[in-house]
């Protein structure tokens, strides 16, 4: 299993969220052809809207992913991005700021922000625990969220 980054702005990470998917590099499929079943994904958000000058840079969506292949869906106006389906954790958004020292990727790192730019990138199981703790994430369904010091990851 493999722990992922992905890169989009909140409200369309929210649309991923009310249906159940993932989407990555404005649709495209070969990315998502990386991702396996079972792997884990969160979503990085720089801002809420698309092109968004807001900074918001938070984490906005944590999950796993589901088994099938990247599947087209049909937006309308002769837009038809690839998707993956994922079930998504309850978790609060939790800005990257105060988690840049504690991560592999970014600890001492000064332009933390270049993998990013890829769209989607692999992170360690320590990175990925580190965000679901920043995240109050519960892994696994609608239990009622506990403390991050309680939480327990499978990864």
């Amino acid at each position: 299993m493999n722990n992922w980054i992905a890169v989009a702005c909140a409200t369309h990470v929210a649309r991923g969220l009310e249906g159940g998917f993932m989407q990555v590099c404005h649709g495209k499929a070969d990315p998502l052809k990386r991702i396996q079943a079972g792997d884990r994904v969160v979503y990085y958000s720089p801002a809420t809207e698309m092109g968004g000058k807001d900074k918001l840079q938070s984490f906005t969506a944590m999950g796993v992913v589901r088994a099938g292949e990247p599947y087209p869906f049909n937006m309308g106006g002769g837009f038809i991005p690839y998707r993956k389906d994922v079930d998504w954790w309850p978790a609060q958004q939790a800005a990257i700021q105060p988690l840049l020292e504690l991560l592999e990727f970014s600890k001492g790192v000064r332009q933390w922000g270049a993998p990013f730019r890829f769209g989607l990138f692999t992170i360690s199981a320590h990175d990925m625990q580190m965000i679901a703790r920043a995240m109050g994430a519960t892994p696994g369904g609608p239990e009622p969220a506990r403390s991050p010091s309680q939480t327990e990851f499978p990864f």
